[in-house]
């Protein structure tokens, strides 16, 4: 009798979406890979990849926490920023230790692999790509905006995102783990500045194409201001699609309830709205539709319910 080995699952993206959903899966009995953004440019891990001209800590950082199973305070050691001090103010010390090691080792894999051992971390993680990068907005009435954190702020429509400088390489790790997928997993987060920088990397989205695992893209549950306002569901399918020359998603799993008012009011504030899902645009692109209410409400910001994704996620693998 052969050894059972657990599905392959691969979660790709950034931001604050995608620790959300991580610390759901890591409990199942899967193979678990985190691919991450690195082209953030704002704050601590701007400032370290200016000085240290490597790819940018934190969204790994915070990847890391998601997936550790450390003791609380030593988490909580990696996590903090500091307030105080003319060089440290603003810095994380999870930022800090995974330049260090980058610079210990001279390579920001191994370094990432590295604290991920010390941390106690379940599953694998890597980045995208090894190469420091930028990435750059064009927007529709033909200006370009450069930089993650500045291309919000302009409060344009977005017609494309690219990054440089090329050619840039994927990290042949993450390749691999696509290409092996049982499940591959888009996660939610920032459109155009958390979850498209991994996609548009040379070969990604080709392996995402010959794979022979399910891609599943988990839409957002809310708009966001300066990136997708107005957009709906089929509207964040087809800006992926735009970027990487082609489909490569499957399935999407989408909100199918009512947001409560309560949480409607904080958003509009932000001049963000619940996102439209179009279900029958949706089915014409050729999707499976996997409805559920994903909502965490004991959360005061929409954020998605992290057991109850990471169980529905669990039923397309078994269906597979």
């Amino acid at each position: 009798m052969g050894k059972h080995k657990d599905p392959k699952v691969v979660v790709i993206g950034g931001g604050t979406g995608m620790p959300v959903l991580l610390r759901g899966l890591k409990n199942l009995p899967i193979d678990l890979t985190a691919l991450v953004n690195v082209a953030d440019d704002g704050g601590s891990t701007g400032r370290i990849r200016n000085d240290m001209a490597m790819p940018a800590p934190g969204d790994i950082r915070n990847v890391i926490a998601a997936l550790s199973e450390a003791e609380p305070m030593l988490l909580e050691l990696f996590q903090h920023r500091f307030e105080v001090g003319n060089g440290l103010s603003g810095h994380s010390m999870g930022n800090l230790l995974l330049a260090a090691m980058t610079s210990v080792t001279g390579d920001f894999n191994t370094g990432i692999k590295e604290i991920s051992r010390v941390l106690n971390v379940k599953g694998e993680i890597y980045p995208i790509s090894n190469d420091s990068m930028s990435l750059h907005a064009k927007m529709t009435d033909g200006t370009t905006v450069s930089g993650e954190s500045k291309i919000p702020l302009v409060h344009k429509q977005i017609k494309k995102v690219f990054l440089s400088p090329q050619p840039l390489r994927p990290l042949p790790n993450a390749l691999e783990a696509i290409e092996r997928a049982d499940l591959v997993v888009i996660s939610p987060g920032s459109l155009y500045t958390s979850i498209l920088p991994n996609l548009i990397i040379p070969g990604i989205g080709d392996a995402l194409r010959n794979t022979d695992g399910k891609v599943v893209y988990v839409c957002n549950v809310m708009t966001q201001a300066g990136e997708t306002t107005g957009y709906s569901a089929a509207d964040h399918v087809q800006a992926i699609v735009d970027h990487i020359d082609g489909g490569c998603i499957d399935s999407i799993v989408i909100h199918n309830e009512s947001i409560r008012k309560s949480i409607r009011d904080v958003y509009n504030v932000k001049d963000a709205e619940p996102v439209v899902y179009d279900r029958e645009r949706l089915i014409g692109m050729g999707l499976q539709v996997v409805q559920c209410d994903i909502i965490d409400y004991t959360e005061k910001t929409v954020l998605h319910n992290r057991k109850r994704v990471a169980d529905l996620l669990y039923s397309l693998l078994k269906q597979e």
